[in-house]
C-alpha cells in the first residue's frame, strides 16, 4: 500500500465514523500538548500504517485503522470531565472507549483487541494481535511528540509539526 492509499484509507475510514458516530466530538477535547483527541488518533492511524509498511508486517488494514481511530473514544476531556479520579484516567479509558464504540458501531475481534489494550502496561493484560501492539506503540510515540514538541499558540511559539 502505497502512501496515497494509506492516506485515502484514513480519511475514508475517517468519513465514515464521522457519518455514523461521534468521533468529531473528539475535536473538543485536548489530549497532549495542544493536540485535540481527534487530532491524536489521525497521527496513531498514520503512524501505524506506516509502521506496518516501514517494517513488512501483514496487518488487516482497515482493521488496524479503525481501531487506531477509536481507541481514544472516550469522549469527554479527560483534563475537566473525567468521572473518577484524574489519575486513574490511563487506567480506565480504554474499557470507556471501547464501551462507547460499541455503541455506535459494529466492531471486529481486533479492533476491540487495540482499543482495549492500547494502554499495555497501565492494562495488564498486552495486546494479541499485530494490529493491537502497533497501536500500543504508535500511540505512545505520538504522546510523546504531541507533549514534547508541540507548543501552545497562547505562549507566542509556533506549533512544532
Amino acid at each position: 500500500m502505497d502512501a496515497t492509499e494509506r492516506r485515502r484509507l484514513v480519511i475514508g475510514t475517517l468519513r465514515s465514523l464521522e457519518e455514523n458516530g461521534r468521533i468529531s466530538l473528539e475535536k473538543n477535547f485536548m489530549q497532549h500538548g495542544s493536540c485535540s483527541v481527534y487530532r491524536h488518533s489521525v497521527a496513531v492511524a498514520r503512524t501505524c500504517l506506516d509502521m506496518a509498511e516501514r517494517l513488512g508486517i501483514r496487518v488487516d488494514a482497515e482493521s488496524l485503522v479503525r481501531g487506531a481511530l477509536l481507541h481514544d473514544y472516550f469522549l469527554y476531556d479527560w483534563h475537566t470531565g473525567y468521572p473518577g479520579p484524574p489519575c486513574t484516567h490511563g487506567f480506565t479509558h480504554p474499557f470507556i472507549a471501547l464501551r462507547n464504540a460499541a455503541a455506535d458501531f459494529t466492531l471486529t475481534g481486533r479492533e476491540k483487541d487495540i482499543i482495549s489494550r492500547h494502554m499495555f502496561p497501565l492494562v495488564p493484560v498486552p495486546p494479541v494481535t499485530r494490529e493491537g501492539w502497533l497501536v500500543c506503540l504508535a500511540d505512545k510515540l505520538c504522546a510523546l511528540r504531541e507533549t514534547l514538541l508541540q507548543r501552545s499558540k497562547k505562549g507566542g511559539r509556533a506549533e512544532a509539526r
